[in-house]
């Protein structure tokens, strides 16, 4: 679900992670210039289409040959005749149209090659910001989890401090026991501090991730354990990789695809090239002697002859190009098959790391629970009830860092699937 409130200084947002993503989707500056290049390459297709369709330009002049005279002796018995040149402007009308070029037909072909691999780097571009967004809200949760358990944790020892004091004051305990426990309840304090800054650095990375401005106030909510729940942690990693449905491995292919047009356009260079023209040309002043046609129409064939070799060493280096790819291709699969297993490894390791902090953490948990109470009959020093404070404050970090891993690696293993956003 997503809410907007308008406040008045600042906006407030109310976010699962489905949301979340959504709404990184739709805001993410990194995300709005992907969408951007990909209408770019959009714009460049219909460019390379329509350089083949008939086009038309206009153009106007005007000359004066400053009072010159053109000289024409029709027989040498005869005086030569002056005839005066006028000044003459023209109005000439081209339309020209392409029929035949092998450098367009591989150019519109590879034109529609780059939309299409645009459109891969979009869906790439998706699936970094989802990954980015998730693990952002994976963080700020954990760092509100590791907040809340901290101030549990300080509100129990500053009423342990309170029963202390009294018992330090009629006798009971020592007042170094007092002392020591007052040091523990400072420490805590100071990683309480700490955590909430955590918490608020994890915060703004997620509105960074968002698109949203620093004033924001952003609200999560889901849940650790819903999201645990969701990463699977118990079941097991049956599905089978495919290396080559992977989107950087889908970008290479394609790009391999556009070498192979970049060979053929090399080859296309010894081809020739046809065109066909009309020109219309109207006399806005008229000269005293004219013999230019109204309305000229015709063929026009470039045809490539020697080139001393240049197309030659052209085609060969984009064959050169296109090799490289494929070898690019062969070693980039090799690479996503071995960190596909090393982040199901990974995975695994991290659910056993965290089923066993959590089962750490329960122990832990009874163990500061028994020694505080005999810490209250006086039955323990105060250096035993801290060392037991600080063996359950460390089961419970491990315990949440265990938690961060697990979704964390799971996470990675979904983007490597190209199953992120599902």
């Amino acid at each position: 679900m997503c809410e907007s409130l308008m406040l008045p200084a600042q906006t407030k947002l109310t976010l699962d992670l489905e949301a979340a993503r959504k709404y990184a989707l739709e805001h993410n500056k990194v995300m709005l210039n992907s969408n951007y290049a990909y209408e770019k390459s959009k714009m460049a297709l219909n460019e390379a289409i329509l350089n083949g369709l008939p086009q038309v330009n206009a153009s106007v002049d005007y000359s004066n040959a400053l009072g010159a005279k053109m000289s024409i002796q029709f027989n040498e018995n005869m005086p030569a005749t002056e005839i005066d040149i006028k000044p003459q402007s023209n109005l000439y009308l081209n339309v020209s149209q392409l029929i035949f070029s092998g450098n367009y037909i591989v150019g519109v072909q590879t034109a529609k090659l780059y939309n299409q691999f645009s459109s891969l780097g979009r869906q790439k571009t998706e699936i970094e910001v989802i990954a980015q967004v998730t693990d952002a809200y994976y963080l700020v949760l954990i760092s509100e989890y590791l907040n809340g358990f901290l101030q549990q944790n300080l509100g129990n020892l500053n009423k342990l401090y309170d029963k202390t004091s009294v018992l330090e004051h009629v006798g009971i305990i020592e007042k170094t026991d007092l002392d020591q426990l007052w040091i523990q309840v400072n420490n805590l304090q100071n990683a309480l501090t700490s955590s909430e800054r955590q918490l608020e650095l994890a915060t703004n990375l997620l509105r960074l991730q968002l698109g949203v401005t620093v004033d924001t106030e952003i609200e999560l909510t889901e849940t650790i354990d819903e999201l645990l729940a969701e990463a699977g942690v118990e079941n097991d990693l049956t599905k089978q990789f495919v290396a080559s449905q992977n989107i950087d491995s889908r970008m290479l292919q394609h790009q391999e695809l556009i070498g192979e047009k970049m060979v053929n356009m090399k080859r296309a260079n010894a081809l020739p090239n046809v065109a066909a023209f009309y020109r219309y040309t109207h006399k806005l002043i008229m000269p005293n002697f004219d013999m230019t046609p109204k309305n000229i129409v015709g063929l026009q064939m470039n045809i490539p002859i020697v080139s001393s070799g240049v197309r030659h060493f052209q085609t060969k280096q984009a064959k050169i190009d296109l090799q490289t790819i494929q070898n690019n291709i062969a070693l980039l699969n090799d690479q996503l098959n071995i960190q596909e297993k090393q982040l199901r490894f990974n995975l695994n390791n991290a659910i056993d790391t965290y089923n066993n902090q959590k089962n750490n953490v329960e122990v832990s948990r009874k163990v500061y629970e028994s020694l505080k109470l005999k810490y209250e009959q006086g039955l323990i020093s105060g250096l035993d009830m801290i060392n037991a404070d600080n063996n359950y404050l460390k089961a419970e970090t491990d315990h949440i860092s265990a938690m961060l891993q697990v979704l964390r690696s799971r996470l990675e293993l979904d983007k490597l699937y190209g199953e992120i956003n599902n």
